[in-house]
């Protein structure tokens, strides 16, 4: 059972009329309740879905507020299969809804649209999809990350909202912010030029001020439009709690100004799983356990695992971990020192429990048949050193390169630059700071008899990689997504080509997009996985155009699966 998008939209327009036309009909002494932040679904099964709203309360809002659930087959809501009466909407939750079917009523592999209703007021209408169960010919996924909303125009989200066919968002982290609005914090040149001033103005750290930053994110009409148009799979990356995260604490936490670290990440715990359509953690863990699995049919498994606060260790750097002595007048970088840092068998992301649980979900899917084994993780796993701009350009276009820069990044670039020509990581942040891990990941890999297809957010860049452990076997493949509106490191790059840089310096690196702005669309048959890199022409103003940036595909064969190749 197919239900037709245009309907659907039509209905999702309906959804909101019909909460206008019945509040127009409640005495003015009652203020009506409203749905202010939409409809999501998320972390489908074959049988179920999580469902969630926010009730925005009328009047003093301090009473709980009883909702109905509704998912029909469809969209005129002739046909109820189910009605879930009697869930609350309640001040200690910050009046959001999330309930779960448990594997009632629905069928796999069909579409349902949904609705919420309180107050004798109906919410938008969203629609889900259950994953498949059985043969499966094909899977469509939407890749996404990193959307600041003070830094552009949600228009990829518009344009996933308007694709014809799309099972399910898979969200790779940096659904939120937590900077301030100060002038010089991050986003707030674009911010104050689009009116999408951060809320609350400040750094957030308190619940509220993580409520309030979730709840002013999803006020946006296209992240509304694309949570309506299908059901989301999430996993935080570092801006859900503070940039730079880690175990212990995170570049941008002061214990002094901002308090215990452990209780400001258990903050941001709590309002995220309020405000996400995402089921809670298993019995007996904690909410930082968010890894979780998900089959798609015979076809896929999907693995998002959690590489910030389980067991990251702190992030190296190279002001402070590379020792610079001077001989003979010159500064001569250590990196042999620095690579013994770098290299050190504790270094790690996943940790070990982790690590067997992902080993024991790869060896499962291989053997129950499934084609692909996908790993939804955060920051980008291929080898990338950084680029040698005196290889591709002259010196005096990097002289103007470096004269365009904001005086507060010049010397920092500069120095960066320099490093990059000893062949040093580009991102200490990514894998490429915890090398050690890295290894043991493709060696658990390895165990389970898999290469897999690796997904990648954070780098705010299109990234198409082929990936190999350090003796140079081929472990698996890789499609990093670009940002939804965050800056992108090209941007200070100007004409100069830093993507096509990193590709010719890197030889994991297939192809690189420094600048695009977009998602990716991740199209699954048994013979290959394609991913389309889809940008958006401008998060500046609407109208926008979509294109396609580039289409590449790793196939499988009897050795294995290919090296990414455009298509």
């Amino acid at each position: 059972m197919t239900i037709d998008r245009r309907s659907l939209l039509g209905w999702i327009g309906a959804g909101s009329a019909a909460a206008t036309t019945t509040a127009a009909q409640t005495p003015s002494s009652a203020m009506p309740v409203s749905f202010q932040h939409g409809v999501a679904s998320g972390d489908p099964n074959q049988t179920s879905a999580v469902f969630w709203t926010r009730v925005t309360p009328g009047g003093d809002g301090a009473a709980d507020i009883e909702v109905e659930l509704q998912v029909a087959r469809d969209a005129a809501f002739s046909d109820i299969v189910r009605r879930t009466q009697g869930l609350r909407a309640r001040a200690e939750r910050d009046f959001t809804v999330k309930h779960d079917l448990d594997g009632q009523g629905l069928e796999p592999g069909t579409e349902y649209v949904y609705r919420f209703i309180a107050g004798g007021v109906t919410s938008p209408v969203g629609r889900v999809k259950t994953l498949p169960a059985g043969p499966t010919t094909d899977v469509v996924l939407a890749v996404a990350s990193c959307q600041l909303h003070p830094g552009g125009l949600f228009n990829a989200y518009d344009a996933m909202a308007k694709l014809d066919r799309l099972d399910a968002v898979v969200h790779l982290g940096d659904y939120i912010y937590e900077y301030g609005a100060s002038a010089t914090d991050y986003g707030m040149a674009t911010a104050t030029r689009l009116n999408r001033i951060p809320q609350p103005p400040h750094e957030i750290v308190s619940l509220a001020d993580y409520r309030l930053r979730h709840a002013q994110y999803k006020s946006d009409p296209d992240l509304q439009a694309a949570h309506a148009r299908a059901p989301f799979i999430c996993v935080w990356d570092d801006h859900e709690i503070t940039n730079d995260a880690f175990i212990t604490g995170a570049e941008n936490h002061s214990s002094e100004t901002e308090g215990d670290y452990s209780v400001r990440k258990a903050t941001a715990l709590k309002a995220y799983y309020e405000w996400m359509p995402i089921r809670e953690p298993r019995a007996g863990l904690t909410l930082e356990h968010i890894n979780r699995s998900f089959d798609f049919g015979d076809l896929a498994s999907l693995h998002m695992v959690e590489t910030r606060l389980l067991s990251r260790g702190e992030q190296l750097d190279y002001e402070k971990d590379l020792t610079v002595s001077t001989v003979e007048g010159q500064p001569r970088p250590d990196v042999a020192a620095f690579e013994v840092k770098r290299n050190d068998a504790s270094r790690d992301l996943l940790g070990a429990g982790q690590l067997e649980w992902l080993k024991s979900a790869l060896t499962a899917s291989k053997a129950s048949g499934k084609t692909w084994q996908i790993l939804g993780n955060q920051v980008v796993m291929a080898r990338v050193a950084g680029p040698d701009l005196a290889k591709a350009a002259t010196p005096e276009q990097v002289a103007g390169f470096l004269g365009q820069l904001p005086d507060a990044y010049r010397p920092r670039v500069q120095a960066a630059l320099q490093l990059f020509t000893l062949g040093v990581p580009f991102n200490l942040d990514a894998w490429d700071g915890y090398p050690a891990g890295r290894e043991r990941l493709y060696a658990a890999c390895a165990e389970a008899g898999v290469q897999p297809i690796v997904l990648a957010g954070d780098s705010h860049a299109f990234w198409v990689n082929e990936l190999k452990d350090a003796a140079g076997a081929r472990r698996g493949a890789e499609f990093g997504t670009s940002s939804i509106s965050s800056p992108s490191i090209g941007d200070l790059f100007g004409p100069l080509p830093l993507g096509e840089l990193l590709a010719q310096t890197n030889p994991e690196v297939v192809f690189c997009d420094q600048k695009a702005k977009g998602f990716i669309v991740l199209t699954i048959t048994p013979d290959a996985v394609r991913g389309q890199l889809q940008s958006v022409s401008t998060i500046l103003s609407k109208p926008y155009d979509l294109a396609t940036v580039k289409t590449f595909a790793v196939t499988r064969g009897a050795d294995g699966i290919s090296a990414p190749t455009e298509v």
